[in-house]
């Protein structure tokens, strides 16, 4: 195998699939999506079909390849390490049971719906929990403000929402995609890739990401509360306060719960798929709004929830300033400083997925190339002991990941 996955099979045999499901939208006949519990969601070849997918599934698949266009960066603030950025904004849902039961203050959730009662979108593509199996997630295209509001909150587990791309495809209008830098990422360049998703693609709303546990993680949450899994009737990794607690509900009624330290701090993060330690979006980058945590300065007990929202596009700053506008969202424009503030370890963490990256590509390893995404400068920024660890810590983790080995699937292919 070369360094530069030839397909979108050698992506995943090299640990490399964010799991979005793009490439099973693109190519519905040949992939479908499905749960690998160790690794996450992953593309897996229809019985009937021959050979290796490649083309569009491959074009659009960020685990080979981020790329931004040449110019979009140039001018950047920030020196361009925080993607493209038109204006940083600290906002909230002016719906307090919508504000509450967000992560982060409802924010993507009041963007969504005022986007589709205002009339600007027809729907919005997000993911939520499924109702038979609360511990997996499902893609929808929600059309109504109690739908779209009613899937508030993180999922920090695997979701594949490029996978139903085909649902703003065939909607009678331009609808609302929500989804993590990856998700995004991928959505932008299979509308490229495709004129008939681009011309129903009216709004993307990226989350930052810290990367994406498996099932198994989730699993052992739920473990260490003392439940089994099958006994899961309700799960929320957040939300109802700020930054809210893991929660679940019985099937005999039993509400057991984790701070969210306890949850994503001890053990969800551990299970990060390989392909999010070596990413370097972490903020929703090719987005035209990105938001997250603005974590820049302590919070007070049980303060309502808000967010960073970060403009990236004119289509963006349109949305933002029309829901603000029509009171759906409230908040105000904040210094760009509060953006590095608020995410003080991603400089430093995309300094090391260069030198992570590099260190796969010496070691003989299929590697995602990334173009147009400074990295490089925020290494030579790290001491002398971070860079040795990016690169070290790499070469023991490709032993203890078995990186060299193919990743494992529990069937090859699927009917």
């Amino acid at each position: 195998m070369t360094t530069r996955p030839g397909s979108i099979q050698e992506v995943v045999d090299a640990h490399l699939c964010s799991g979005c499901g793009t490439c099973a939208f693109l190519e519905p006949d040949a992939l479908r999506m499905a749960d690998v519990p160790e690794a996450g969601r992953r593309p897996l070849p229809i019985a009937s079909i021959n050979g290796r997918v490649a083309g569009a599934a491959l074009a659009a698949c960020p685990g080979a390849r981020l790329q931004h266009e040449d110019g979009v960066l140039d001018g950047a603030p920030l020196g361009g390490s925080w993607g493209p950025i038109l204006a940083l904004y600290e906002c909230w849902a002016t719906d307090p049971v919508v504000r509450h039961k967000g992560s982060s203050g409802g924010v993507i959730s009041a963007l969504a719906a005022h986007a589709v009662t205002s009339g600007a979108a027809v729907g919005a593509l997000q993911v939520q929990a499924r109702k038979d199996a609360p511990l997996e997630n499902e893609t929808v295209l929600n059309r109504s403000y109690a739908d779209i509001v009613g899937a508030a909150g993180s999922r920090y587990s695997p979701a594949s929402p490029g996978e139903r791309l085909d649902l703003v495809e065939a909607a009678e209008g331009r609808s609302v995609v929500v989804g993590k830098p990856c998700d995004i990422a991928a959505t932008r360049r299979a509308a490229q890739l495709r004129p008939s998703l681009g011309e129903k693609v009216g709004l993307t709303i990226g989350i930052f990401c810290a990367g994406t546990p498996t099932t198994r993680g989730t699993e052992e949450v739920v473990r260490r509360l003392g439940v089994e899994p099958g006994d899961v009737a309700r799960l929320d990794y957040r939300g109802e306060g700020w930054p809210g607690r893991f929660r679940l509900r019985t099937r005999d009624g039993r509400t057991p719960s984790f701070s969210y330290e306890e949850s994503w701090g001890e053990t969800l993060q551990k299970h990060r798929q390989w392909r999010c330690m070596i990413c370097p979006d972490h903020t929703s980058e090719f987005a035209d709004l990105a938001v997250g945590d603005p974590w820049y300065r302590e919070l007070r007990d049980g303060e309502p929830g808000r967010s960073l929202v970060v403009v990236r596009t004119e289509a963006g700053r349109a949305a933002l300033e029309a829901a603000l506008r029509d009171g759906a969202v409230a908040g105000g424009p904040i210094p760009l400083e509060r953006l590095p503030q608020s995410q003080p370890n991603l400089a430093a963490t995309r300094g090391a997925v260069w030198a992570r990256v590099r260190t796969m590509r010496l070691a003989g390893l299929p590697a995602p190339e990334y173009t147009g995404l400074p990295s490089f400068r925020l290494w030579l920024r790290l001491g002398w002991r971070d860079k040795v660890r990016s690169t070290a810590g790499t070469l023991r983790r490709i032993k203890a990941k078995r990186l060299r080995e193919p990743e494992p699937r529990p069937m090859q292919e699927v009917a």
